[in-house]
């Protein structure tokens, strides 16, 4: 049932609860109960262009409450746009709004405004400070695509609002400020569709691009007297009758010859980020294979108030997050001359052929293999195909106390993996070549002494696993072992140590069996499972409509038997 209509259908706390999740008694307590000084912890951040950022970071409790609110309207957002296209009976991208939307990035806000001889941008004063209770609770009444019950739509700016207005640090405030705000954003496209430019938002990020000669005063004027770019007047009262207002220290006009920026990226000619960040984030990757660690400059506020930058040492996941987000750059302008489209859903959608890397492409490659294979603090394993994971998660967590190294229980009496499994992807596929099967592994173990020998940091503590089938397909990388330890391989060894950390680990040959693949290590009430009236293949290319084979053996037999 679609939850835009239960939403609608809702009349009382109780309906609304269900709807989040939630024990009526439980979000009675949180709004009614529960002590305000409780609800949220307040504190200020330095922001990247200078000043302080307030953050009202919600419980715990009231947090997964606002989480799922979001989720929730999320989706209702997800059914009006479906609502939208089945109308119109055509595909409908919206090239409004993209922070806090679904398959939308700067990265997809930016690529609005590429290559344009103006570039204006205009920032929104205390964005979601604006937005308050009684905006809230009126839009979700009024609002022709919600009209929901006044107590319902009361509810909601209850769980969502903090001091009468949102707060910035909820999960619910993204989704809220979007739907509010795109009143304002249907009234800045009627104009600027006029006056010939392109309109972007990214959350409180106002962006108009054009290639006319001249700007349009409707939008931006400039002052003679003062050499400065100011809004237009009929912008300015299309945002304050919205109720926002302008933070007009921040509107920037940036013309064709100087840099252009949109959310933080280079749009000149193809979306970038700055080659200041690209630069810093190479330095921090070398020296972390240099010697094992990196610094970040960090703003932080000090005892008098006043912000000041200190070098702090950085976290895996930090460079992790830097890398990437190149790494998603480069991706899109590699894909953006294969799609008409602006938006960033064809972004690692699939596997793509091997591509020659560039050098941040490297850089990452090195990473991942330094914090994967290199530096692991647990022992890593890497599996010829994806339904092997799931075979030996399944088998860890069933018998981990009888193999207490690979598995335990945690604190909160779960089942926690000791070890590390690699997972292919579209990204290892493009930076190792690694999306399964045991010719890529080989290669991969070909590479693996002079990938390690790329760095000078100690590691090389825990072993690298490298688990194959027993069959025709190992014959070359046994090869490779008996080439290098002038021993015979022939499979039958319960594991091979080959060059630095890494061992190779094959099926076990059963009786009667000269080959074997991991599946022959189930029990036949397992592997001769009926599943609607279909048998399990063990070939590759079985009959669709006569048998099944090995996805669905893994996600429909031994997974969900391991769940029961």
């Amino acid at each position: 049932m679609s939850k835009l209509k239960d939403l609608k259908n809702a009349k009382s706390l109780t309906d609304l609860a269900k709807l989040l999740g939630f024990k009526p008694k439980a979000l009675a307590y949180i709004l009614y109960v529960m002590p305000k000084e409780l609800r949220y912890a307040e504190f200020e951040i330095p922001k990247r262009t200078g000043g302080l950022r307030k953050i009202s970071a919600p419980c715990s409790k009231l947090k997964k409450l606002q989480k799922n609110l979001s989720d929730l309207l999320l989706i209702c957002c997800d059914e009006l746009h479906s609502q939208r296209e089945s109308q119109h009976n055509r595909k409908i991208y919206s090239a409004i709004s993209h922070g806090f939307v679904r398959k939308k990035s700067i990265i997809t806000n930016a690529a609005n405004h590429r290559s344009r001889r103006y570039v204006f941008n205009l920032d929104l004063n205390d964005f979601f400070g604006t937005i308050t209770f009684p905006r809230i609770r009126g839009f979700f009444i009024e609002n022709k695509n919600f009209n929901l019950d006044p107590t319902v739509a009361t509810l909601i700016a209850q769980i969502a609002c903090n001091n009468d207005a949102l707060p910035q640090g909820s999960p619910s405030s993204p989704v809220i400020s979007n739907l509010l705000a795109h009143i304002l954003d249907i009234r800045i496209v009627a104009l600027v569709s006029k006056v010939g430019c392109t309109y972007s938002r990214y959350a409180d990020d106002l962006t108009f691009s054009t290639n006319k000669n001249n700007f349009p005063e409707e939008l931006a004027k400039f002052d003679d007297v003062e050499k400065l770019w100011s809004e237009g007047e009929v912008l300015r009262n299309i945002v304050n009758s919205s109720g926002y207002k302008i933070n007009s220290s921040k509107t920037r006009m940036q013309e064709k010859r100087s840099r252009q920026e949109v959310t933080g990226l280079i749009v000149n000619s193809k979306v970038n980020s700055r080659v200041e960040y690209r630069k810093s984030v190479r330095a921090m990757a070398y020296s972390l294979f240099e010697t094992g660690k990196f610094h970040r400059n960090i703003s932080r506020l000090n005892d008098e108030g006043k912000i000041i930058v200190i070098k702090e040492l950085g976290k895996m996941s930090e460079l992790n997050g830097m890398l990437n987000f190149v790494d998603m750059l480069s991706d899109y302008n590699r894909g953006k001359d294969r799609t008409s489209s602006v938006g960033n859903e064809h972004l690692r959608k699939e596997p793509r052929k091997m591509v020659q890397l560039n050098t941040n492409e490297r850089i990452y490659r090195d990473f991942l293999f330094y914090k994967y294979f290199y530096s692991s603090d647990t022992p890593t394993i890497i599996c010829e195909g994806k339904t092997d994971y799931v075979y030996l998660q399944c088998a860890i967590r069933k018998l981990h106390q009888k193999f207490p190294m690979l598995a335990g229980v945690n604190a909160s009496g779960k089942i926690e993996f000791k070890i590390k499994f690699f997972r292919f992807s579209a990204l290892t596929s493009k930076l190792f070549g690694l999306s399964g099967g045991a010719t890529q592994l080989k290669q991969f173990i070909i590479d693996y002494d002079d990938a390690c020998s790329r760095f000078k940091a100690a590691g090389l503590n825990k072993p690298v696993i490298v688990v194959l089938d027993n069959d025709a397909e190992a014959k070359p990388i046994y090869s490779l072992i008996k080439n290098y330890l002038n021993i015979n391989v022939d499979g039958s060894e319960l594991f091979y140590e080959y060059k630095r950390n890494l061992y190779i680990v094959a099926t076990p040959l059963l009786p009667g069996l000269k080959e074997t693949m991991i599946e022959n290590c189930f029990s036949t009430d397992v592997t001769e499972k009926i599943l609607s009236g279909k048998k399990f293949s063990w070939a590759n290319d079985y009959k669709k409509d006569e048998t099944y084979g090995k996805k669905y053996l893994a996600e429909y037999v031994v997974k969900k038997s391991a769940i029961q």
